[in-house]
């Protein structure tokens, strides 16, 4: 999964009978900072984010298509959530002890 920001919309009159009535989104990956990381990318939208919202990408074919319902849409990315929030640790926990 890849943490993103919506930046835009896809919109198409002509397309693919699978891709009917789904909506199609511009989506930056980010970094843990925020920052942009890598290429944006193109990923169908199930919660309705809009442009602007910091979502939650899942990034793999069979599982999109899955979520989507459509076992035979050539799917990739999905956006599964929107991000109203992430905490972090400031310094990272030992779980194990040095031995182990």
């Amino acid at each position: 999964m890849q943490i993103c920001r919506v930046t835009g919309d896809v919109v198409s009159t002509i397309k693919y009978e699978l891709f009917d009535s789904e909506k199609l989104l511009i989506v930056q990956p980010l970094d843990l900072t925020g920052k942009p990381k890598g290429a944006d990318m193109i990923a169908f939208d199930i919660v309705d984010a809009g442009i602007g919202d910091i979502v939650l990408v899942l990034r793999e074919g069979g599982a999109a298509a899955l979520l989507l319902g459509k076992p035979n849409l050539p799917a990739h990315c999905v956006v599964v959530a929107v991000i109203d929030k992430m905490d972090f640790q400031e310094k990272p926990v030992e779980l194990f002890g040095k031995n182990g």
